[in-house]
């Protein structure tokens, strides 16, 4: 494709099969089958829809039986062209390819209407390939099993090396004008044995290139891969509940008390620090950050800045815990833990908790604070400084 060459690509939905290897044939063919409440076909043609860059506009092949099935199926897209397949798969995507040459696309996505969990960046691979000047892109994924071949009766004859092989995905993109012609010839000449048309492209001569493929991105072939699929779709979703750690330790000094939780008590030692040296506060803000990836306290507020210069670190909490807030989280629990050899937290220790429930806007059984003695051992027990470590739990709703 030239610099000056527009972009307009089409899509063919291929749709005609029966399904045969599905069973069930009561059921109807796979691609109007339910999963997840909506035929797979509708899933299918959703991803498009997301997508928004056929331009050249889509075209589904389906069977002559199955006009009501997909009337029924996918109502919501108006101005889906359909178009009737052949006895093959080869005819079929033939079929579609003359009815989008009409809108004279610049090149075409061929996708099988049963993978259904394609995505959009799936897409944008493809058509990167294409745009990048390539006249045919398969999305594979390299082989990872081992591979034997076997006899008519089941014997093993040979270990198949997998070095180099790959398992093609659809959709498969084109040049328009010579995946057209190439599937002309092929029908021309008799030759109607393809599995796909990459390999059209390749009989051919037609380059293809492989883009990474999406492990997901799986065929519904049998009533098996069906009822997975189902089940994918409709089993309840994982909530999304993210823990947060903090930790932070300040030198003490001599001074006239400390200021831990936000509550001030008088001591004979003060807290080193370029804010009020809180470090209860800070390690809870750090725990808060981590569960949204957010950095540290000192990404937001560096001790460097001048303005935070004895500044109240209820301050930074409430800055972290709006950031969880506008990132759609919901803070679950907050738990500190002090490390001081003195002065005694236990009197303090309701006050506290109601100054990080305020904070944070969360009940106060929801705020807990603890306190321990490092039995005078290290730079604790010498009381050369306190340390905390805070843990936060958030939820941000389910897992997608």
């Amino acid at each position: 494709m030239s610099a000056n060459e527009s972009f307009n690509p089409g899509v063919v939905i291929v749709a005609a099969g029966r399904g045969e290897r599905a069973s069930a044939p009561e059921e109807g063919p796979k691609q109007y089958r339910p999963i997840g409440g909506r035929p797979v076909i509708a899933h299918t043609l959703s991803v498009f829809a997301e997508w928004g860059g056929a331009t050249a506009g889509v075209v589904a092949v389906i069977h002559p039986d199955d006009e009501a099935l997909f009337a029924a199926a996918v109502p919501e897209n108006a101005g889906i062209r359909i178009v009737h397949g052949g006895t093959t798969r080869q005819q079929s995507v033939l079929n579609g390819l003359e009815a989008l040459a009409e809108r004279n696309p610049s090149h075409v996505l061929i996708h099988d209407a049963v993978r259904p969990f394609f995505d959009v960046a799936l897409l944008e691979r493809v058509c990167d390939g294409l745009r990048a000047g390539s006249d045919a892109i398969l999305p594979a994924i390299a082989v990872a099993d081992t591979l034997k071949k076997a006899d008519t009766d089941h014997i093993v004859t040979e270990t198949v090396a997998r070095s180099g092989l790959f398992a093609a995905q659809t959709p498969q993109a084109f040049a328009f004008a010579p995946i057209l012609a190439a599937h002309r010839s092929a029908a021309a000449s008799g030759h109607a044995d393809f599995t796909d048309d990459a390999g059209i492209a390749e009989w051919a001569g037609i380059p293809v290139k492989l883009v990474d493929g999406l492990a997901d991105n799986v065929k519904l072939t049998y009533r098996r891969d069906i009822a997975m699929a189902d089940e994918k779709l409709t089993r309840p979703a994982l909530p999304d509940i993210r823990t947060g750690n903090g930790y932070d330790v300040h030198k003490l000094v001599p001074g006239d008390g400390v200021t831990l939780c936000g509550v001030f008590m008088p001591h004979d030692m003060a807290l080193s620090g370029h804010s009020d040296a809180d470090v209860a506060f800070h390690a809870l803000t750090d725990a808060l950050l981590a569960t949204c990836g957010e950095g540290d306290i000192g990404d937001h507020f560096p001790p460097s800045d001048p303005q935070w210069r004895g500044a109240a670190s209820s301050i930074f909490l409430k800055h972290a815990a709006k950031i969880v807030h506008d990132k759609g989280g919901v803070i679950l629990n907050a738990d500190v833990s002090l490390i001081a050899e003195a002065p005694k937290v236990g009197p303090h220790r309701l006050a506290m908790r109601q100054n990080i429930a305020d904070c944070l806007g969360i009940t106060l059984d929801r705020a807990s604070v603890k306190a321990t003695t490092n039995e005078t051992i290290g730079f604790v027990g010498r009381r050369e400084g306190i340390a905390a470590i805070a843990t936060a739990s958030v939820s941000y709703g389910k897992m997608t």
